[in-house]
């Protein structure tokens, strides 16, 4: 039975803090309990050690008594164990915090019953500090990424302690810098995609637990990518990238070209340009 709930939901708690106090009579009385048998049996003991050392009885006596002392020493430890689980019992009714963070809402009230193992957590203590951030990435991705890098097209960062950012829901970026701490080796089946940890710092507590966000990651780099704005891309009939270049002799000419993607506001360009030609936007 719950006696009392200690802490006020949704402050923060320390390790080893008190949260409840379950009803201690029945534990109380047992650890007492054992405690008296264990008193009562050293002094039997005490009286039998007595009796062997200065070999007041005869030589039968004698082992009857070194045979009861050795019972009674083997009483002792067993005794000496019924004790501790009796202490043991008696601790478990207070319930304290494993662990500090923030708790949230308690599950009992005072006088409900609560079970050993049950399923149901009277209350959940969450860290706030630092958060994971679990973000998924497609394996189509993983394979161009792993290509482009074979191809020498890109450059792989330092994926052990790659930098990572965040958006928030509303679209703006959280203020302060992650760490990649691992990538999954498994693929999501229903997915297809692997599982990507990183950890933030979350000082102003922004970041809360079930919270969607979409993370940035610098997974590789390319030191000649060329992008052209948006606007200074066309289409033709076959649906081919087209920009208008100015040429050697100040002519306007067409020019296809290759985008892989958008970024921002601008097209990353594979092949049709190179650094320092001039597009007419």
């Amino acid at each position: 039975i719950i006696k009392k709930r200690v802490f006020t939901e949704g402050s923060d708690v320390k390790a080893g803090q008190l949260l409840y106090q379950i009803d201690p009579a029945v534990y109380q009385a047992a650890f007492d309990s054992a405690k008296a048998n264990l008193g009562s049996v050293r002094l039997k003991e005490e009286r039998y050690k007595d009796l062997v050392k200065i070999k007041a009885v005869s030589q039968q006596d004698y082992d009857d008594s070194f045979a009861a002392l050795k019972q009674v020493e083997a009483d002792v430890a067993a005794t000496k164990a019924t004790v501790e689980s009796a202490r043991i019992n008696l601790a478990y009714t207070k319930v304290t915090a494993q662990m500090s963070g923030r708790i949230g809402r308690s599950t009992v009230t005072n006088g409900a019953l609560v079970t050993a193992s049950q399923p149901a957590a009277l209350a959940t203590i969450q860290q706030l500090d630092s958060m994971y951030v679990d973000v998924t990435q497609s394996t189509v991705d993983l394979l161009k990424l792993k290509q482009n890098l074979a191809k020498g097209l890109l450059k792989k960062g330092d994926s052990a302690q790659a930098p990572v950012k965040l958006l928030m829901e509303d679209g703006s970026q959280y203020p302060l810098t992650g760490t990649l701490k691992f990538s999954e080796l498994t693929v999501d089946q229903s997915t297809g995609s692997v599982t990507l940890r990183a950890v933030f710092p979350n000082p102003q507590q922004l970041l809360l637990p079930g919270m969607f966000v979409r993370a940035i990651l610098v997974e590789g780099v390319s030191e000649q990518a060329i992008i052209v704005p948006q606007r200074g891309v066309t289409r033709n009939p076959k649906g081919e990238a087209m920009v208008m270049v100015v040429g050697a002799e100040e002519k306007v000419e067409p020019r296809p070209i290759k985008v892989v993607r958008t970024v921002g506001d601008s097209w990353l360009v594979s092949e049709g340009l190179k650094a320092g030609d001039r597009v007419i936007v």
